[in-house]
C-alpha cells in the first residue's frame, strides 16, 4: 500500500478539529491502516505583550492539513466528506488530488522541528517597535540589529532631533503593529 502526503484545504481556524475528526472517522471506518500521519504545521514564536515574554505556536499554512495516505475512494471519501474541509489541494484543471513532493513535506517537517527547538523570534531589523519601560518608556524607533544569545536590540530611537542608538531587552520593547 502505498502512500503518498496531500494537502487538504479548511475552514481557516478548523485546522486541528478536522485532524481529530479525520482521526476518528477513520478509526471507525476501519480505514486507520491507509491514513498514516496527519499534520498541523505549526511554528514556536516569541512575543512580548506588555513586558511579559511569551510563547505562542503559530500556523505556519492557515487553512491546511497535511495527510499522508494511500488514496483510494473510501479515503478520498472519508476526508473530502469531514466537517471543516473544503477540498483537497489540486493539480490543475483535473479534480485528482495532487501529490506533495518528498521534499516539500521534509522542508515542511524539519521548520517543525527547528521551531520546537528554537523558537522563531519576532524581531528582525528594520521593524519599527514601542519602548515599554526604562528612561525611554513610550518613544517608539527602529531595530537597527538583534543579538538573539543576549536578547536585546539596538533600536534607533530620535532624541533632541537625531537618531541615537539604545541597547535594549526583548522584553523592554513590543512591536508597532
Amino acid at each position: 500500500m502505498e502512500r503518498h502526503w496531500y494537502a487538504v484545504h479548511t475552514y481557516s481556524g478548523h485546522e486541528n478539529k478536522v485532524k481529530t475528526n479525520i482521526e476518528r472517522r477513520a478509526a471507525s471506518l476501519g480505514l486507520q491502516d491507509k491514513i498514516s500521519r496527519i499534520v498541523v504545521p505549526t511554528e514556536e514564536e516569541l512575543r512580548v505583550r506588555a513586558g511579559k515574554r511569551t510563547s505562542v505556536r503559530r500556523k505556519i499554512f492557515p487553512g491546511y492539513v497535511l495527510i499522508e495516505m494511500a488514496l483510494d475512494d473510501a479515503t478520498w471519501y472519508l476526508v473530502k466528506n469531514t466537517t471543516g474541509v473544503t477540498g483537497f489541494v489540486t493539480s490543475g484543471s483535473g479534480n485528482k488530488p495532487a501529490r506533495l513532493t518528498v521534499e516539500e513535506v521534509n522542508n515542511i517537517l524539519q521548520t517543525v522541528e527547528r521551531s520546537v527547538q528554537q523558537p522563531k523570534v519576532r524581531w528582525s531589523k528594520g521593524d519599527a517597535v514601542r519602548v515599554l519601560m526604562g528612561p525611554f518608556a513610550d518613544l517608539t524607533g527602529k531595530i537597527e540589529d538583534v543579538n538573539l544569545d543576549k536578547e536585546k536590540l539596538r533600536v534607533m530611537i530620535e532624541l533632541f532631533g537625531r537618531d541615537t542608538p539604545v541597547e535594549l531587552e526583548f522584553n523592554q520593547v513590543e512591536k508597532v503593529e
